[in-house]
């Protein structure tokens, strides 16, 4: 592919606030959408398994909303078929309009010539039968979610649901207690959204544009990593999917923006806030080190005695900045700071801030803090957070 030549150059620090802005982090929160406001704004808003002060599709809206609350975010995403959750960056919730341009994965799924796990004579059929008839249901009200305690060794019906949620005949309509709640497609969908006569290219094309909007400034990697397109895809509707080149100092590749990111200068009060690390401003690790100059792993996965910042260390932001990093837990009321590492003294008041907010959030009335990686923080810290929780 040949890259046209750049309409606009771009400072690496011009391109941050770009980012920021983009991933409302950056001027005044538009708090009458929403939780809704900010998964139509981002697109996508990745799911995930752990919680610890939260899940991380709560944590999402809090980082850009404030202390939005808990059940405020789930009745945003689920009530009146808001959304849909679907295979995009990873499983992720996505807005409801954008059903017809996920058609391109469903046939790919379909047309799939080999699965992880065997789908059993007559499970499908079985599944969509009893959908229809006694529906929505849980894996486990459909016939069991696992045949046994290892979490690989789904039954017949997890299998033959779960085949039909990548295939579009059926969707999650709501998460209780982490565990999906599923319906036909035919009953959650709004009719005019239930279909899947977009061809490829006009699904990819949308989809390339929601990401550059998302991301205000990306490289064709950024851009295709944030709905998990392959390059070629990316690089086979750019052209017309109404983002324009630019070029960024420091990025050493191409880039590609939206073109309203570039209208007027990115400026605003900058949040302070924890960050999920599934947050999509920092989910792909070489665009957050090219972009904050910040080195992030989640380690939850990692042996306990090979962590270097914690089982869930999750980044601070403060002034368009990554300052710190929080590994956090909960002990009754008390939210735990197990181990907090800080770039440099000016990080203390941020860090500070972000922590007395966030436990605030989650109804605690206390932080501890245990271990600081600059000892000598540890004392302003405290004394930070005890002026900040009066």
């Amino acid at each position: 592919m040949t890259t046209p030549r750049p309409i606009a150059d771009l400072s690496a620090d011009e391109a941050r606030r770009i980012a920021l802005r983009a991933q409302g982090f950056l001027g005044a929160p538009d708090r009458r959408s929403g939780v809704r406001g900010v998964l139509r704004h981002l697109g996508a808003i990745q799911l995930d398994t752990i919680s610890v002060l939260a899940r991380s599709h709560e944590l999402v809206p809090y980082a850009r909303l404030g202390a939005v609350g808990r059940k405020t975010v789930e009745d945003a995403y689920w009530q009146d078929t808001h959304s849909f959750e679907y295979w995009s960056h990873a499983a992720c919730i996505l807005p409801i309009e954008e059903w017809p341009h996920f058609a391109f994965r469903r046939r790919a799924y379909r047309n799939r010539p080999h699965w992880n796990h065997d789908l059993p004579d007559g499970a499908y059929d079985q599944v969509i039968k009893q959908l229809r008839s006694e529906g929505p249901l849980t894996a486990t009200e459909l016939g069991g979610a696992k045949r046994t305690s290892d979490w690989w060794d789904w039954s017949g019906s997890k299998v033959a649901v779960e085949r039909a949620l990548m295939y579009g005949e059926v969707v999650c309509v709501e998460r209780r207690g982490w565990k999906r709640l599923y319906d036909l497609a035919e009953r959650a969908v709004p009719e005019e959204l239930l279909h899947d006569e977009l061809d490829d290219t006009e699904c990819l094309r949308r989809l390339v544009r929601l990401a550059g909007r998302s991301l205000g400034v990306g490289t064709r990697a950024d851009i295709a990593d944030y709905h998990r397109l392959k390059g070629e895809q990316v690089d086979a509707v750019i052209a017309e999917s109404g983002l324009v080149p630019v070029s960024v100092e420091g990025w050493g590749k191409p880039a590609w923006a939206d073109p309203a990111a570039l209208e007027t200068p990115p400026r605003g009060r900058h949040r302070t806030t924890l960050l999920s690390p599934f947050d999509s401003l920092i989910w792909e690790r070489a665009r957050t080190e090219r972009i904050f100059g910040f080195t992030h792993r989640l380690e939850a996965y990692v042996p306990k005695q090979k962590r270097v910042y914690g089982y869930f260390a999750m980044p601070v932001l403060a002034g368009g900045r990554l300052v710190g990093r929080v590994d956090p837990a909960r002990e009754g009321r008390t939210l735990v700071a197990k181990q907090v590492t800080l770039d440099g003294p000016k990080a203390v008041p941020a860090v500070a801030q972000a922590l007395a907010e966030a436990a605030t959030w989650v109804d605690c009335t206390n932080v501890r803090v245990e271990r600081v990686d600059a000892p000598d923080l540890r004392e302003p810290l405290t004394k930070e957070l005890a002026r900040l929780l009066g």
